[in-house]
């Protein structure tokens, strides 16, 4: 899969851009501030109907316009696909496939496989069992929409199931109502997660080995509520507790991803190097794993991934990045000696752009 090329109106800070990609290698040279990471960000909202940074979507509009719009046009499965959002001041978002308006944004969600590796991915380390969570469904959910359904009935009853909590009396039956909703979903969700994980901590542990050149080990083990008992009778087991607190405790919304580097926690002992390999490890087998499932290449978007990083590990990774496993790549640097060796590997497959103040010029 490739896009081919994308129309940019007014989305963060570009105003216009009018571009055509290689199907190979795409790299973007500016200082910092410039709009980079947002051209890339414009390409993850055509896969994900939502950007990667912020997720309130007027504050997405360039400030004293009243509109963004990004048009892409991609080569999948053989077959053109058109993809197009727009967005107006207090009006809902538009988001068409070949000129059809979707009823519903869960239904785009898989068709166009991506993965973006981002500085703010540092969040799956520093911050709470949330962003790890949200790992793993991203990436479930753009294979199995089975998956995506299922998650977005569990979150609605679990809404359901604590504004229920917080109420001076509360409605027994409709307790036990959802809660073996909940246990149904979870149980499912729960299942789906173990089968994952099972199947990506090897394809993530193969690329953390050859970027590090095996010098170190990690570990990543998934751990759930669920792994101790029957959820139905967990949520029993809670209620008295879970009336007090106002909100349910027990559930595969406590899900967590344990990251360890020499069997200690990564983020108590991992260097800035260590923990941005870890990272780009995770990422690469998520785009491995997404390759498999889908039968088409990602799309791989690398946002300043050198950043941090030793030489040797800067190697590493271009000589990954340069083979043609990994199909089409957008890549954003400060740094054009980065960009130069890459590009010295792929011949004449490649587009070389300048970005300064939202405006992008091509280079060669």
């Amino acid at each position: 899969m490739q896009l081919n090329k994308i129309s940019i109106s007014n989305y963060k800070n570009i105003l216009q851009a009018e571009l055509e990609f290689s199907p190979k290698i795409n790299c973007f040279i500016g200082n910092n501030g410039v709009g980079k990471t947002n051209m890339l960000d414009a390409i993850y909202y055509l896969s994900f109907c939502k950007s990667y940074s912020n997720n309130i979507d007027s504050q997405n509009i360039n400030h004293g316009e009243s509109f963004f719009f990004i048009d892409g046009f991609y080569t999948h499965r053989d077959t053109e696909e058109h993809i197009y959002c727009a967005l107006k001041n207090r009006q809902k978002k538009v988001f068409r496939r070949n000129k059809k308006e979707y009823e519903r944004l869960a239904d785009h969600i898989g068709l166009l496989p991506l993965v973006l590796i981002s500085p703010a991915d540092s969040a799956l380390i520093g911050d709470g069992s949330e962003e790890r969570r949200k790992f793993i469904d991203g990436v479930i959910s753009q294979y199995d929409r089975l998956y995506l359904s299922a998650l977005l009935r569990y979150n609605k009853t679990l809404a359901q199931r604590n504004r229920l909590l917080k109420n001076a009396q509360i409605d027994a039956e409709l307790i036990d109502i959802l809660n073996l909703n909940l246990s149904e979903t979870g149980l499912y969700i729960y299942e789906k997660r173990i089968e994952f994980i099972r199947d990506f901590i090897p394809v993530f542990q193969k690329y953390y080995d050859f970027i590090s050149e095996n010098k170190e080990k990690v570990g990543l083990a998934y751990t759930s509520q669920l792994a101790k008992g029957d959820f139905l009778s967990l949520l029993g087991q809670s209620f008295e507790r879970d009336k007090i607190l106002g909100y349910t405790t027990k559930g595969i919304h406590k899900d967590d991803l344990e990251m360890t580097l020499g069997g200690f926690p990564i983020k108590r002992v991992g260097s800035q190097g260590q923990n941005k390999t870890y990272l780009i490890a995770l990422k690469l087998a998520q785009f491995d794993f997404l390759k498999q499932t889908s039968g088409v290449h990602p799309i791989l978007l690398l946002d300043d991934i050198f950043d941090k990083l030793d030489a040797e590990r800067v190697h590493q990774i271009i000589k990954l990045v340069s083979e043609d496993y990994f199909g089409q790549i957008f890549i954003t640097d400060t740094n054009r000696k980065n960009l130069d060796e890459i590009l010295g590997t792929v011949n004449d497959h490649y587009r070389l752009f300048f970005v300064t103040d939202g405006k992008i010029s091509i280079l060669q």
